[in-house]
């Protein structure tokens, strides 16, 4: 997923599911959290029916509503080079807005009307983001500034708010330094604090009733990505997929924060269970994944010295690119590196030559083809 497009959230700032207090009704507050915890865990008929149930019962409050763009939303993120879905989800979207303009046309002041209005809005922003228009990325999370802040205002004591706010402050500190593009779209925004936006995600990943997991996904997200803590980074990916583990997308975390801190055996491990539910047919569990995790475990292997099952995954990680790729990817380029690294150190020095030979046909990609000359000159050795 881009970091970028994550980043951009300023914004998401509501993304975070609502505090079902805000329906007098303790069996519609099961329901939400039972589908909450569904959609996680990618069990999305159940979901949209919990969701369905809460939108029959109060068609008038946008919580229902906006879980079932959620719903949506974990359909797209598991397929996310699909963007067959995207217009569905900017309607389902546009349809909590304006159920939320009703309300607050109603009381400016209304909470929920505040906090789902914010929270669609910044989810446009971040499909968005991962389209990669950035600057209507960008816009969308000015747009979505005020009611955030507004909300805020209104429950400043209210820890799942505080996931938003820290989003706020975390990025437009942390984004202007990493993308310059965006300066002049932050020029007028009230000033962030990377502390302070760490700390507000903390309080929302600890005390939050709701926004807890999606503040923790955040937080894994940010330590992995941008404050480069991978131990910090593991912590939450751990927690994340032990409470979801049908959810693919927090154990490639584990598997990625393993690779970041040099823990090959048990990213290999990892991504071993990645390939065997990918070919269980594990619902979210795609071929992309298929691809990163054969790389993975190719250069693990590779590190363990096992150069038959180190090739082997190679190959695969090179043959999925050449399926999913319209431009050579980083999986395609440094599959290819490896290949020609794996000849080298079993002193197949020709074969080795020819791989380098493809790399330096590629476009570089992290330094690809310095190594690739390199190797050419000097054969790789451990």
């Amino acid at each position: 997923m881009p970091r970028f497009g994550v980043a951009l959230m300023l914004l998401v700032a509501l993304a975070a599911p609502l505090r079902a207090q805000w329906i007098d009704d303790p069996e519609i507050d099961k329901t939400l959290s039972k589908g909450i915890r569904d959609t996680y865990n990618l069990r999305f008929e159940a979901a949209d029916a919990a969701f369905a149930t809460v939108v029959k019962a109060h068609p008038d409050h946008p919580a229902g509503h906006f879980f079932l763009a959620m719903v949506e939303w974990w359909r797209i993120l598991i397929d996310i080079d699909n963007e067959s879905r995207d217009d569905k989800f900017y309607d389902m979207l546009d349809d909590v807005i304006d159920l939320c303009d009703r309300r607050l046309k109603k009381n400016e002041r209304d909470l929920a009307g505040l906090f789902f209005k914010g929270g669609s809005i910044g989810f446009k922003g971040r499909l968005l983001a991962n389209r990669k228009s950035w600057v209507k990325a960008a816009t969308t999370g000015k747009e979505a500034l005020p009611v955030v802040l507004d909300a805020a205002d209104i429950a400043p004591d209210n820890a799942d708010l505080a996931f938003g706010t820290g989003i706020y402050d975390y990025y437009t500190a942390v984004l202007p330094g990493k993308y310059p593009v965006l300066k002049p779209l932050m020029v007028f925004l009230p000033e962030g604090s990377r502390a302070r936006g760490l700390k507000e995600l903390k309080l929302a990943a600890e005390k939050g009733r709701f926004a807890n997991w999606e503040a923790k996904y955040f937080l894994m997200q940010t330590y992995y990505s941008i404050e480069n803590k991978p131990s910090e980074a593991l912590t939450y990916a751990r927690e994340l997929a032990g409470e979801f583990p049908d959810n693919p997308v927090f154990h490639r975390y584990v598997g990625r924060t393993f690779v970041k801190l040099g823990n090959w055996d048990d990213a290999a491990r990892v991504f071993a269970d990645i390939i065997a539910n990918v070919q269980k047919g594990k619902r979210g569990y795609s071929k992309s994944m298929l691809r990163e995790a054969q790389y993975y475990s190719g250069y693990a292997a590779m590190i363990a010295r096992d150069y038959n099952a180190a090739m082997k995954a190679l190959v695969e990680c090179d043959r999925i690119s050449r399926e999913l790729d319209e431009e050579p990817s980083g999986y395609m380029i440094m599959a290819n590196l490896r290949m020609g690294m794996l000849h080298d150190v079993q002193k197949q020095r020709s074969f080795a030559n020819k791989q380098y030979d493809k790399v330096l046909r590629l476009p570089d990609f992290n330094g690809s083809r310095s190594l690739a000359t390199r190797y050419k000159k000097t054969p790789y050795t451990f």
